[in-house]
């Protein structure tokens, strides 16, 4: 072990720190070199990115890239183990490297302050050896995986939704599966609830992001079997895993180029009886209308009593999307908006297309408010 050590390139407080990571015979020096002239990618630094960063950064990855470009909220502290209450406010990409630089300060830290696009993914994923998808909307998920087909680079994926996770590694040999074979075509996006919205148990992130970063580490060290070709889900309220086989279709591999992911993941038809166009605006030209004209607005908030409690768009009604989608409050908008413009929001965007389709449903027409509150709230509008 001696004539390891000192032929190693490790220094005497790694080999240390490292020390029962080494004397595990499937990793011992060598697996540790290679984990520290590693670089990982991480998309997302929320529920699943702060246990695969923290674990990465204690395992001595070399070199770890964030991406990411939201802020810390208090909502994100019952899950998101990276961010302290003191990090409230703070860019999440700063907050996550304070922790892993206070877990390894030997850990190079990349921060990408931004969204992850078409237009810059490549640029940014090509310097990273594993890509960990740590995302929680399908057009990032359509993204990366399609820029780790053209970059050729494995990716770990992790997926939660209330009670239940699934972690899978696509695009690690040529002829893997990959994330178009798990989801070929996006799902209605209005038919989707984010965390937000559905909930989650708040140590569900934990062990999907921790089985990602298990997954990392075996992939850099080369030792036992990947999630390749495999989809592990696990059920917290059962504490049940089970296992489904993915099967690769060479079509689904034949990703040349980059796309616009929000248009390829949207879903503006809506079809029952009738098919008809969802009419969207954005937040800056409501704020104009409103402006000009409230008296012919009729402004639906969708969401609950308590989101709308904690913050709403001033001269909005709550009318929950569960009394829309019972027909409770169909009168009552009948009559609130004769005469009107009905417009309707949500926290992002999803359950307000849902009232509009149900809404539609009874000849009420509304407006969608692209990206809800949210887009509201990062516009600053008073």
């Amino acid at each position: 072990m001696e004539q390891s050590q000192n032929q190693s390139n490790l220094s005497p407080d790694e080999i240390a720190r490292y020390a029962r990571h080494i004397s595990l015979p499937e990793i011992g020096i060598k697996g540790q070199e290679k984990l520290k002239t590693s670089s990982v990618a991480c998309i997302g630094t929320g529920g699943l990115g702060s246990p695969l960063l923290i674990y990465l950064a204690a395992a001595g990855i070399g070199r770890i890239g964030i991406i990411d470009f939201d802020v810390v909220e208090y909502s994100n502290l019952q899950r998101q183990i990276i961010h302290r209450t003191n990090s409230i406010g703070m860019l999440k990409t700063d907050s996550a490297k304070q922790q892993i630089l206070k877990i390894n300060p030997s850990c190079r830290v990349d921060l990408f302050n931004q969204e992850l696009k078409s237009s810059n993914a490549l640029e940014i994923l090509t310097n990273y050896d594993v890509i960990c998808d740590c995302s929680d909307n399908f057009p990032t998920r359509y993204l990366i995986n399609d820029a780790c087909l053209i970059l050729k680079k494995p990716n770990i994926y992790g997926s939660i939704s209330k009670f239940e996770g699934q972690a899978s590694v696509f695009n690690l040999k040529e002829d893997s599966p990959n994330y178009r074979d798990l989801i070929p075509i996006p799902p209605p996006q209005e038919l989707i609830p984010s965390c937000s919205e559905a909930g989650v148990m708040g140590i569900l992130p934990g062990i999907i992001g921790t089985i990602q970063a298990a997954e990392a580490i075996k992939i850099i060290t080369n030792i036992g079997d990947p999630l390749n070709g495999r989809l592990l889900i696990f059920d917290a309220l059962k504490m049940r895993f089970k296992e489904l086989n993915l099967k690769a279709n060479p079509e689904n591999r034949k990703i040349k180029k980059l796309i616009d992911y929000k248009i390829f993941c949207s879903n503006i038809k809506v079809k029952d009886d009738v098919e008809f166009d969802i009419i969207s605006i954005s937040v800056k030209e409501l704020k104009i209308l409103l402006s000009q004209s409230s008296k012919e607005i009729l402004l639906i908030d969708v969401r609950n009593q308590m989101e709308h409690d904690e913050c709403t768009i001033l001269g909005s009604k709550l009318i929950p999307i569960s009394t829309i989608e019972s027909g409770e409050a169909i009168n009552e908008i009948k009559s609130l908006s004769k005469n009107k413009n009905l417009y309707v929001f949500c926290k992002s965007g999803k359950r307000s297309l849902r009232a509009i389709k149900q809404l539609n449903k009874f000849g009420i027409r509304g407006i969608n408010i692209e990206g809800g509150i949210d887009a509201w709230n990062k516009e600053k509008f008073i």
